[in-house]
């Protein structure tokens, strides 16, 4: 006789198989959103290279939930010590294994995993010249009118800087740094009043990831620190052995 707790186990989520590595590297777009011949010719879908991550201040008019679970697992009482993010039964008794398709921990990336309705928060212009000055100014907002890059003192880290275009989307996006995303148009139109909420970036950081900064800027750095031994040496005039 059989048992749904046999086909169907506890928390047992189908939609994150197949659990193995993809075979591309790069993300194939299977589904298009439907064109409108009426509008002109626009972008649908784009590659980008994963850069790193920074922390933002934002100002919203609807309360945040906090999501605890991980592989539609629950959190457990605190008095446990064999796990606190997992699953309790993994199976029945007969057939003797564990199902493929239980939640265990383990590798979690590199599949083929696609993200919607991801929130766009910023779509900056990278470094460019204009009448003459090199232009650096793409991570000022109105309350923050300090001019500074997107790129962190020092770079993000195993990255380097951003000097091309860039786009800034809310939470995180799978891979490692460098890794080759397929970005596209979302094949529905929202309208739900969290999808047409109103998001007004008030601040971005760039202090340096590699630790724990606190200067924005390299002139705001040289400012507080003084002059280095590099730049000391950088104005220090040659001498005519130097020469």
């Amino acid at each position: 006789m059989s048992h749904r707790k046999f086909s169907a186990p506890r928390h047992g989520h189908l939609g994150f198989l197949p659990h193995k590595r993809s075979r591309r590297h790069r993300g194939k777009v299977k589904s298009w959103p439907k064109d409108d011949p009426s509008k002109p010719v626009h972008l649908t879908a784009f590659l980008g290279y994963k850069a790193g991550m920074t922390h933002i201040l934002r100002e919203l008019h609807r309360p945040g939930l906090r999501v605890t679970s991980r592989w539609h697992t629950k959190k457990l009482p605190r008095k446990t010590h064999k796990g606190l993010r997992k699953v309790a039964c993994i199976g029945a008794w007969h057939p003797a294994r564990v199902g493929y398709s239980i939640a265990r921990a383990g590798q979690k990336g590199y599949h083929h995993r696609t993200e919607l309705n991801k929130k766009v928060y910023r779509i900056g212009r990278g470094i460019h010249v204009e009448d003459g000055k090199v232009i650096r100014n793409n991570a000022s907002t109105s309350y923050d009118p300090t001019e500074k890059s997107i790129t962190p003192l020092g770079g993000f880290p195993q990255y380097g800087e951003v000097n091309n275009d860039f786009v800034m989307v809310k939470g995180c996006v799978l891979g490692t740094r460098k890794r080759v995303l397929t970005l596209r148009k979302s094949l529905l139109v929202h309208t739900s009043r969290k999808a047409l909420e109103a998001v007004e970036l008030k601040f971005i950081d760039t202090t340096s990831k590699f630790g724990h900064g606190c200067f924005q800027t390299a002139q705001e750095k040289r400012a507080f620190m003084g002059p280095q031994k590099k730049h000391l040496l950088k104005g220090k005039p040659e001498t005519p052995e130097e020469l």
